[in-house]
């Protein structure tokens, strides 16, 4: 009995940063300029969220040290692979560094010249621009490199973007190769305990729909607008994975090869703009860039 009271303490304990930051956050958003309202809102969840990984996975016999490395150091939710020492992984080779080197270098030209050169009147191009860019140095450049630095040391840390324009399908594309964070912690937190439930199918539109309403609340609250549009984006996703893996989605080849990467095109360009909505890119990103160009 004790040692389930202590179980269940050690959860409740795991999950209150998780509400706690975000709640903080949200309790200031009307004194901060909307970019540093989405700033602080995107990290007050991301460290809520490391904390609820890394309490799940305390246990695994690891030096103190790398506990704090994964809290502060590491995109990555793969806490159990990151903490055990007993998984080495061998350095990387150093043509490897290349790659994410020149995608931060990019996204470095894109924010900072490219999107400087674009006219005020073109506002919304100026701020899909340097969105890009912003996407590019963290996502596909310096987290990539944090990850490699990490695997030089021997820890296993795998990127979370995995060639996502080398998928074949939809499924392949958030599944297995796009934010392979999320979608471990979406994995460990909602598919695996719904899909006994509910079906591996309805299982996987909620992690779409949880993903929406995560992406609205860090997009559409700090604008103050937009209100549903980005759910509204991953729901698409849903309703396009479960065509893809329909009887009439393999029949008509959307599973893979050039069907399938037309399909996944289509569903994840079409409706972008309900994702990043006019008022998020008006509101937060364009002010922000202007603060980081002034």
């Amino acid at each position: 009995m004790e040692s389930d009271h202590n179980r269940i303490v050690q959860q409740v304990c795991g999950w209150i940063p998780l509400i706690a930051l975000p709640a903080i956050a949200i309790a200031f958003g009307r004194l901060l300029e909307p970019w540093a309202f989405m700033w602080s809102l995107s990290f007050a969840l991301f460290f809520g969220l490391k904390w609820v990984t890394w309490q799940a996975r305390s246990k695994t016999v690891h030096n103190a040290w790398r506990s704090v490395a994964y809290l502060l150091a590491w995109p990555g939710m793969d806490a159990e692979a990151f903490l055990d020492s007993t998984q080495q992984v061998s350095s990387p080779a150093a043509s490897r560094w290349l790659g994410p080197a020149f995608k931060t270098c990019l996204g470095i030209t894109l924010l900072w010249v490219v999107a400087r050169e674009i006219p005020e009147r073109d506002a919304l191009l100026r701020g899909w621009t340097g969105m890009v860019g912003i996407i590019l140095i963290l996502h596909f450049g310096s987290f990539e490199m944090i990850a490699l630095f990490w695997q030089h040391l021997g820890i296993r840390a795998e990127p979370i973007m995995r060639n996502p324009l080398g998928s074949t399908s939809l499924a392949e594309f958030w599944g297995k190769r796009w934010n392979l964070g999320f979608r471990q912690l979406a994995h460990e937190l909602i598919f695996r305990p719904a899909h006994r439930r509910v079906g591996v199918g309805t299982a996987g539109f909620l992690v779409f729909l949880v993903s929406g309403l995560i992406h609205d609340l860090v997009i559409s609250v700090p604008a103050r607008g937009g209100y549903g549009l980005p759910t509204l984006y991953f729901a698409i996703q849903g309703v396009g994975v479960s065509i893809e893996r329909s009887a009439l989605g393999k029949s008509l080849g959307l599973t893979a090869g050039f069907r399938g990467w037309c399909f996944m095109s289509i569903f994840l360009l079409a409706p972008v703009f309900w994702l990043f909505h006019p008022w998020f890119v008006s509101r937060v990103i364009l002010p922000f860039m202007r603060v980081i160009h002034a």
